[in-house]
C-alpha cells in the first residue's frame, strides 16, 4: 500500500468565494493489536485525494497501549459545497518514531466523502484492510462539527497538592476537557501535555477554538478530568470538577479561581475526604481569531504593483525562448503571470489601478533607454 506525499492544490480566490471549516473528531474501537508483549499504539492519518493521488493532511497524537482510542487532536478541513471531497482515515501501530508510514503496523483504513461525514455529523464504520477485507471488529468513528464561531478561548492553569499516584516517585499529571454530546455522552476535546514527577503541575497556556470546548455557549457544562500518567497506557484517575466557561473567566489578572478535585469513588469510601488537590485557573480568555475573510469584509484592500525587466538579458523578443517573446499568439511568460494574479488582485482593489514598475526599455518617440518608468494600468 502506497501513499503520495505532494502539495495540496489551492482552491480558487476571490471576493464572493467562502468556504467552512469543519472540525473532525476520531475514534477508534476494537483495533487490531499488532503488538506481542501489548496492545498497539494507534495513531490516525487523514489523507485528501487530489488528482488521483491521495495527499497526507495531518495526523492525530498516538495513543498508548490502547485499542479504543479516543484521539484528542483534531482535523480541521475546509468544506467546499460545490466538490466532491474524498478522504480517506487510515490507522496505524506507531513501532518507530519514524515519520514514515511504511515502519509501521497497518490497521485498517475506511475511505468516504467529506459531504457524507457532513451531512451525517457522526459516522461509524468498519475498518479494512488493503486488501480489501474487514481489519477484524475493527470501527472508526468520525464526528463533524462546522467551525462557524472564530471565538479563541484560552487557558493557563496550574494545581496544588494532587494525590501521589506513583510507588517510587509522586504523580505525573496531565488535563482532559470533555463536553456533552447531542447524545449525552462526553467527548474528549482537549488534552494537555504530561508534567513529570509533581503534585503542583503547572500547565504551558494553550488556545483552542471556543465551539470545539463548549460549542460555542459560555454556560454550558464542561467537565476537565484529572490523571497520572503511566507509560504503560493504564493512566490512573486522580479526580475531577465540572464548570463552565463563565464561570472560568471570572479568572482574570491577578484573580485566580480555585476547583476541588475529586474522585468520586474516595468520597464515598472516605468520611473524613476533602479532595484529591486543588486545580486553579490562572487565566481565562476569550479573543477573537479574526480570518482573512474577517478583514476583507471589514474593507481591507490589497494593491497590486508590477515589476518588469525589459533589459537585452531576457533574450531577443523575436525568439521563444526569451520571457519578453512577441507572441503572434498574443501572450508570453511575464503577461501569463500578470494575468494569473491580477485577475484575482483586482476583486480587491476598488480602484482597479495596477501601478506597473519596469526599467530599461526604449520608449518612443525618442527610443532611448528608460532606467526607470511607471505607469498605471486599469
Amino acid at each position: 500500500m502506497a501513499y503520495t506525499l505532494s502539495p495540496t492544490p489551492l482552491g480558487p480566490i476571490g471576493s464572493q468565494y467562502c468556504v467552512c471549516k469543519v472540525e473532525l473528531s476520531i475514534c477508534g474501537q476494537n483495533l487490531l493489536d499488532r503488538d506481542v508483549t501489548s496492545k498497539s499504539d494507534p495513531f490516525c492519518v487523514l489523507f485528501l485525494e487530489s488528482n488521483g493521488k491521495w495527499t497526507e493532511i495531518s495526523r492525530t497524537e498516538t495513543a498508548i497501549n490502547n485499542l479504543n482510542p479516543v484521539f484528542a487532536k483534531k482535523f480541521v478541513v475546509d468544506y467546499h459545497f460545490e466538490e466532491v471531497q474524498k478522504l480517506r482515515f487510515a490507522l496505524f501501530d506507531q513501532d518507530k518514531s519514524s515519520t514514515h508510514l511504511y515502519e509501521h503496523d497497518f490497521l485498517g483504513e475506511f475511505s468516504c466523502t467529506l459531504g457524507m461525514i457532513v451531512s451525517s455529523k457522526k459516522v461509524t464504520r468498519p475498518l479494512v484492510l488493503g486488501n480489501g477485507k474487514p481489519a477484524g471488529k475493527g470501527t472508526i468513528t468520525v464526528t463533524a462539527q462546522e467551525l462557524s464561531d472564530n471565538r479563541v478561548i484560552n487557558l493557563s492553569m496550574f494545581a496544588r497538592k494532587l494525590d501521589k499516584k506513583d510507588f517510587f516517585g509522586k504523580s505525573d499529571p496531565y488535563l482532559e476537557f470533555h463536553k456533552q454530546g447531542d447524545d449525552g455522552k462526553w467527548m474528549l476535546v482537549h488534552r494537555t501535555e504530561v508534567i513529570k514527577n509533581t503534585l503542583d503541575p503547572v500547565w504551558k497556556p494553550f488556545s483552542m477554538p471556543l465551539v470545539s470546548l463548549c460549542n460555542g455557549d459560555i454556560d454550558k457544562t464542561i467537565k476537565v478530568l484529572c490523571y497520572d500518567y503511566d507509560n504503560d497506557g493504564g493512566h490512573d484517575f486522580i479526580g475531577e470538577f465540572q464548570t463552565t466557561v463563565a464561570k472560568m473567566c471570572e479568572a482574570q489578572d491577578s484573580i485566580q479561581l480555585e476547583f476541588e478535585c475529586i474522585n468520586p469513588k474516595k468520597q464515598k469510601k472516605k468520611k473524613n475526604y476533602k479532595n484529591s488537590g486543588i486545580i486553579i485557573v490562572k487565566s481565562c480568555k476569550i479573543l477573537r481569531d479574526y480570518s482573512f475573510l474577517d478583514y476583507i469584509l471589514g474593507g481591507c484592500q490589497l494593491m497590486f504593483t508590477v515589476g518588469i525587466d525589459f533589459t537585452a538579458s531576457n533574450g531577443n523578443p523575436r525568439e521563444s525562448s526569451s520571457l519578453h517573446y512577441i507572441n503572434p499568439m498574443g501572450t508570453n511568460e511575464y503577461l501569463a503571470a500578470i494575468w494569473a494574479v491580477g485577475t484575482i488582485i483586482q476583486d480587491y482593489d476598488t480602484d482597479k489601478m495596477f501601478p506597473a514598475l519596469g526599467f530599461g526599455a526604449q520608449l518612443p518617440p525618442d527610443w532611448k533607454v528608460r532606467c526607470f518608468i511607471d505607469e498605471k494600468c486599469s
